[in-house]
């Protein structure tokens, strides 16, 4: 009987401990943009070619 106390009380504290934890995510602003990081994977970086790099140099000069 005992040890179901026991467990009761390290599964209260283990419970307190992610509450807190999620409390100071949400308050240091973790949470706070939603929508870029899940669409940044979906936008390739600019493919630069011969052209281009000939056009910005005659830009250039």
């Amino acid at each position: 009987m005992s040890v179901i106390i026991v467990l009761i009380a390290f599964s209260s504290t283990v419970a307190l401990a992610f509450l807190i934890a999620y409390l100071w995510a949400i308050k240091s602003g973790q949470y706070d943009d939603k929508y870029t990081p899940s669409i940044r994977i979906l936008f390739d970086d600019k493919v630069t070619t011969k052209e281009d790099k000939n056009k910005s140099e005659e830009n250039l000069k």
